[in-house]
């Protein structure tokens, strides 16, 4: 029985190792690289705006005058897509248009004049387009949860409607009309990406955003007076901290990179 088992093992042994060498001579296929490419980007999220401070030519020349309440903004929608291209395993770069839409102002300040005090009740609406080229890098991938950090640049288009003025104790006021201001914009991304389909992403980010400054027209009086030339209520340092859900969908399922290497 020891002999048949010697008989077949010498004759397994001379068929394969023609086999082994034919194989070690032919060519590796090339690997298939799941990254690279175009993609598109859409993302949807929540605006929580601020701002420096508020300022107009007026203030100044009020006596006693200060702020009760500075002011702010309230939280609003966003809305945005965008083109990119994933250039390798961990950096990408895409460039993005957003529409951030209406958000309520209020702010509230007090000033004497003849020794009574008064107030001037400040309401109004923001909205602004926002374009920048953002630049990310992915910080590897754990169960499927890939971290990453970015950075971007671009500019912003900040409007200030219904602006108005209210002294309720005077029982007067005033009203501005509707500007846009353009300004240089920056960001800071950060979030995490699922990777749901070879094709599909889903992020769920972080992004700190500067948007520069806003500004209406002159103040008027209600009768269409203007107590101050030049002087429109100014908006200084307008940013927010705005948390989104985006979604990539790849334009290529992946690229076939070059064979490995073989190593005997």
């Amino acid at each position: 029985m020891s002999t048949l088992k010697s008989v077949a093992l010498a004759a397994a042994v001379t068929v394969a190792l023609p086999l082994t060498a034919l194989a070690a001579d032919l060519p590796l296929p090339p690997a298939y690289v799941e990254f690279g490419g175009w993609y598109l980007r859409g993302d949807i999220g929540m605006t929580n705006q601020q701002f420096r401070r508020l300022e107009n030519i007026s203030f100044a020349g009020a006596p006693g005058f200060s702020f009760l309440d500075k002011g702010g903004f309230e939280s609003g929608p966003l809305f945005g897509l965008g083109v990119g291209y994933q250039y390798n395993s961990w950096l990408r770069f895409d460039l993005t248009g957003e529409y951030r839409g209406k958000v309520g102002f209020s702010a509230l300040d007090t000033y004497t004049l003849g020794g009574a005090v008064f107030t001037n009740d400040y309401r109004g609406t923001k909205s602004e387009w926002l374009f920048l080229a953002n630049a990310y890098a992915d910080l590897g991938t754990w169960y499927g949860i890939t971290p990453f950090v970015g950075a971007g640049a671009g500019f912003a288009i900040n409007r200030i409607d219904n602006f108005r003025d209210t002294n309720v104790i005077a029982g007067g006021g005033g009203w501005a009309g509707p500007a846009t201001k353009t300004n240089f914009a920056w960001a800071l991304h950060a979030g995490l990406a699922y990777r749901v389909t070879p094709a599909f992403t889903v992020e769920l980010a972080y992004r700190y955003v500067w948007l520069g400054d806003a500004q209406t027209q002159d103040m008027l009086n209600l009768n269409g007076t203007n107590p101050v030339l030049n002087n429109p209520m100014i908006f200084k340092g307008i940013y927010s901290h705005d948390l989104k859900l985006g979604m990539r969908w790849a334009l290529s399922g992946g690229e076939y990179g070059p064979p490995p290497i073989r190593k005997y």
